[in-house]
């Protein structure tokens, strides 16, 4: 008995010194949030979309006369996107293109929509937010909205639990220099806290949105969230807190790019403190190319053509950071032709919902920009503008630039201190074919010398036309849906 009761003591003993490394070794098998005390949660999104940035605006992608500090740090820390594009190269038409997964032609909102719209996203659309319900997610919106004012438009309408910020451009107001708008209003959630936002308050928004978002984060630091902040800045007119008035050799529009990369590093830094690194998800990327009429108030698309506006590269493709510490590859650069339309199916993928009943044209990019595999799903991306002019498409590394007119300060500076330079309208009078390999700044047709190539890129283009319309030719298009209407009264 004695010698019993003696080796169940040893036993025991032993047992307790084996204790620790047993157990960790179970946790190691189980799921790392469950071993770090943690519930297993889907990834965190976050999604900072800015307003008239071009290519070379953000020192990834080499901006001069200023700093993005935070910005260097999230590429570093993550990948850089050299061929990503936006759906359309204007405002409404490029969100509604991100928050669907849809060519915006297909959803009905063309261009950019004005106060008082009778259009705006339908609520037969699913948006990112709504996506992200699916799973439980916290959802909010900080910044320009720009898809349609009437409540029945609004984010909190279409899947946000909280909005912040102006339901369309921040030169839609009455001192805009060449068109009178009525005042500008500040909403939070449905209601207007500031009917006529004014140059001081202008200032502050930037502030205001970061703010709101690095709140947004303390409170759901729990729960996987989704966030979106579409800056107001840089459209014109231009504004700046006083915190980084006067700070560049760029004048006003470097101030504005580094409170934008301010705002950045906060949202990071609030991430990070909050141990939620490893588990957000961070895109960064803009609306359209820079409009460049405005001159020293606009950004720089070098070495791309063109800028807002327009369907050429310096319109639609855009300065693009991704990071996930531990997914995305740090240090990285991805070449491979990509569009915000993907966004919306990857975060599917990423967090398990369910796609929509009705098509979308976005893909699943998550294998690409995890790094486990090397090229973009797309055989072909198009370019829509206007009301519905397929102008353009890329495949591969060609771009095809369809015959259209299109707008140009043709070899002239744009405008100073915040009035626009005169566009000029010209003329492409046939398809031009462009490799942008070796042609970036898409300077040399070379339609004539690959006439397979041409032809194979018409062959889509004319597959586009059936699918979603076009007014060039006359094409309606048999997959087109309608936006939401405000009822007639």
């Amino acid at each position: 008995m004695q010698l019993y009761a003696s080796g169940e003591v040893t036993i025991r003993m032993r047992y307790a010194a084996l204790a620790p490394v047993i157990g960790a070794l179970l946790l190691l098998w189980l799921e790392p949030n469950v071993a770090a005390g943690r519930s297993p949660r889907l990834p965190n999104i976050v999604i900072i979309y800015i307003d008239d940035m071009g290519y070379a605006d953000i020192g990834p992608f080499g901006a001069k006369g200023y700093t993005t500090s935070n910005l260097d740090r999230m590429a570093a820390e993550g990948t850089k996107f050299t061929s990503f594009y936006s759906a359309q190269a204007v405002c409404s038409a490029s969100r509604a293109a991100l928050m669907t997964g849809c060519y915006s032609n297909r959803v009905g909102i063309p261009g950019a929509l004005g106060p008082h719209a009778k259009i705006g996203i339908s609520d037969k659309e699913v948006t990112l937010a709504q996506l992200c319900k699916q799973k439980n997610y916290a959802t909010a919106i900080y910044g320009k909205w720009h898809l349609g004012d009437a409540p029945q438009f609004l984010p909190t309408r279409h899947g946000f639990d909280e909005y912040f910020g102006l339901p369309y451009s921040n030169d839609m107001w009455p001192y805009h220099p060449t068109t009178k708008f009525p005042p500008l209003p500040l909403i939070d959630q449905e209601t207007i806290v500031n009917p006529n936002v004014d140059d001081a308050a202008q200032n502050q928004l930037t502030t205001q949105y970061t703010e709101h978002a690095v709140s947004f984060i303390e409170r759901n630091k729990d729960r996987p969230f989704f966030l979106y902040v579409p800056h107001t800045m840089v459209h014109v007119p231009l504004h700046v807190s006083d915190k980084f008035r006067g700070k560049t050799t760029r004048g006003l529009f470097g101030d504005c790019v580094e409170e934008v990369d301010w705002s950045v590093g906060q949202i990071l830094g609030a991430i990070q403190k909050n141990g939620l690194d490893d588990n957000t998800f961070v895109f960064f990327c803009s609306d359209n190319g820079p409009w460049l009429c405005y001159g020293d108030n606009a950004g720089s698309a070098y070495p791309l053509r063109e800028g807002k506006g327009t369907s050429w590269d310096g319109g639609v493709r855009e300065p693009t950071l991704m990071r996930w510490p531990g997914h995305i590859p740090a240090g990285k650069s991805c070449d491979e032709p990509l569009m915000t339309i993907d966004i919306f199916p990857t975060v599917a993928k990423l967090i398990g919902a369910t796609l929509p009943d009705h098509k979308i044209d976005g893909l699943d990019i998550s294998d690409l920009i995890t790094g486990k595999c090397g090229k973009s799903p797309h055989e072909v991306l198009y370019f829509y503008y206007n009301a519905n002019d397929l102008e353009a498409l890329r495949s591969g590394k060609w771009k095809l630039e369809l015959a259209r007119k299109y707008r140009s300060l043709n070899g002239r500076p744009g405008g100073h201190g915040g009035l626009p330079a005169k566009y000029d309208i010209l003329t492409i009078k046939q398809p031009e074919l462009y490799d942008l390999d070796i042609d970036p700044g898409q300077k040399n047709d070379i339609a004539g010398q690959n006439p397979e190539i041409l032809a194979k890129l018409i062959a889509y283009a004319d597959k586009a036309r059936e699918e979603l319309g076009d007014g060039l030719t006359g094409s309606q298009g048999t997959e087109r849906r309608e936006p939401g209407r405000i009822a007639a009264r």
